[in-house]
């Protein structure tokens, strides 16, 4: 089915309504995107901001003109219309050209992660099944291939494993394929846990997943934290709870403006390691100072 978009160049205060608009006037899909390379990292709590810059995409029949979407936004959208482009879409096979966007990725010597619809490059290796979906973590950020790099190299063979805002399970999953004896995935959204489960199952492995109310107050050998800053740096006492002496700790989600902060806040109950980085990403990870 061929297509037409409207790219409204929009207002942070105006998106939302623009956008609930067009979806009214019978638009297909409509995104929010980027419209002067303003990244957005770490949100306040409870916000959702958009870029002082914002375009409005939205997706249309082919069949439908300009004067066609203006009659069809106008009971919906008070005054003037921003700024905007009307440009065609190639018709493709939508679905078909999703999935090409998604490889197998290799972390370190040992460790991939195959979408379903691949075959595994190395039948032998150790291969995660994942497909991008209900939660972040499917390796293509760069702060969970930081995570996955340090699990490729690690013996987890026989510990028990935190991953503390465990997302998709991806580094649950990890270090349960890699031998690990018991994984305990946490999350503040229920929805994370769910993925966690069915990836999980997926896999062939076992991870037992709670809210962090309700997670068990255990020593772990090894805490995976693929977060963001903030949250990192209040959570220092609590996984030093939840470690014993010579426990590992691995932190990702922090770039590295924030780095020292974060490592400064674990300094008082762990060794820390050189960090490592990825494009504006750091890694840090530590061994429990003894008790």
């Amino acid at each position: 089915m061929a297509w037409v978009q409207f790219i409204f160049n929009s207002t942070p205060d105006a998106a939302d309504a623009l956008s609930d608009a067009l979806t009214e006037a019978g638009a297909a899909a409509v995104t929010f995107q980027d419209n002067a390379d303003q990244p957005i990292y770490e949100p306040p709590v409870g916000e959702t901001p958009l870029w002082s810059a914002t375009q409005v995409i939205a997706l249309f029949d082919a069949n439908v003109t300009e004067a066609d979407m203006r009659a069809a936004v106008k009971p919906f959208f008070q005054g003037e219309l921003p700024p905007f482009k009307m440009e065609a879409v190639e018709d493709k096979d939508w679905e078909r050209a999703w999935m090409d966007n998604f490889q197998p990725m290799c972390f370190g010597d040992q460790l991939w992660i195959v979408p379903s619809w691949h075959q595994p490059p190395q039948a032998d290796a150790v291969n995660i099944l994942l497909d991008p979906g209900l939660a972040f973590g499917t390796g293509t950020h760069p702060t969970t291939a930081l995570c996955l790099r340090w699990l490729d190299k690690a013996a987890v063979k026989g510990k028990t494993v935190i991953d503390y805002g465990c997302g998709s399970g991806i580094l649950g999953i990890a270090a349960a394929l890699l031998g690990a004896e018991r994984v305990i995935g946490v999350d503040t959204d229920p929805q994370a846990l769910e993925a966690t489960q069915d990836n999980a199952e997926r896999n062939g492995v076992t991870i037992e997943t709670y809210l962090p109310k309700d997670a068990p107050q255990l020593e772990c050998d090894l805490l995976l934290a693929n977060i963001l800053a903030g949250p990192l740096t209040e959570l220092a006492p609590l996984f030093a709870t939840l470690t014993h002496t010579k426990s590992d700790i691995v932190l990702s989600g922090v770039l590295d403006t924030q780095a020292d902060m974060v490592q400064n806040a674990y300094l008082p109950y762990f060794t820390m390691d050189e960090p490592a980085q990825l494009d504006e990403w750091m890694r840090l990870s530590g061994v429990r100072h003894e008790h």
